[in-house]
């Protein structure tokens, strides 16, 4: 099983899997993240290789994390409804309203559910836009495309804190703990190393976070 492999009974994903930016230069990024990350270093598997744009390094890794996300809600979307949890929520005191700025502008509350599905289109819809996910090599990236990345990364840390506050236990029961947490190991390197997330917004699960960056 590869190390973000959740084994063939929990291949089901809450949104089909997104590929990397195609191109010679997406799939060779592929390869080094795949390749570093089987070393089992994730701090060496997060940083910008020697020579590589950080554009491109962050459009192969936002795809690559949002797949993650991606697979691991997939396996509790039978246990996280509607009625057993009517607002997104990580613990009593934080809550997240909905809002993408373009068909939701003002901030509504919905269930985790919808949340994470509102969520999870919005982000496939970035990935699709070419205007801000290039697919052809050399093509520019727009100069707002580290603040989309951040808001992405911003929300997917939200879903991450959803099911450690409300479904850690059900995923102990499907056995799915260590490789959850080796997911999120990953990406919470990822974004301090790049500089992602704002502190803040890190509140929820601020005690797992520090014990993963040893501050």
């Amino acid at each position: 099983m590869s190390l973000f492999g959740l084994g063939s009974r929990n291949q089901k994903t809450f949104r089909p899997k997104k590929n990397a930016p195609s191109g010679s230069k997406g799939a060779q990024l592929k390869k080094h993240i795949d390749a570093t990350l089987g070393s089992g270093n994730l701090r060496e598997a997060v940083r910008l290789p020697p020579g590589e744009d950080l554009h491109e390094w962050l459009a192969v890794n936002t795809v690559d994390f949002f797949n993650q996300v991606n697979i691991l809600y997939g396996t509790l979307t039978e246990f996280c409804t509607s009625s057993s949890c009517p607002t997104m929520s990580a613990g009593p005191k934080y809550e997240y309203r909905w809002a993408d700025g373009v068909n939701i502008k003002k901030p509504i509350e919905v269930s985790a559910p919808k949340y994470v599905d509102y969520l999870m289109s919005w982000i496939e819809t970035q990935l699709d836009d070419e205007s801000t996910f290039p697919q052809n090599l050399g093509t520019p990236f727009p100069s707002n495309f580290q603040d989309v990345v951040k808001t992405i990364f911003k929300r997917l840390f939200r879903v991450y804190a959803h099911i450690y506050h409300s479904h850690f236990q059900k995923i102990i029961s499907l056995k799915e703990e260590a490789h959850m947490n080796t997911c999120f190991k990953h990406f919470v390197l990822f974004t301090w190393e790049f500089r992602l997330i704002d502190k803040a917004e890190l509140a929820p699960l601020y005690e797992l976070v520090e014990s993963i960056l040893q501050l």
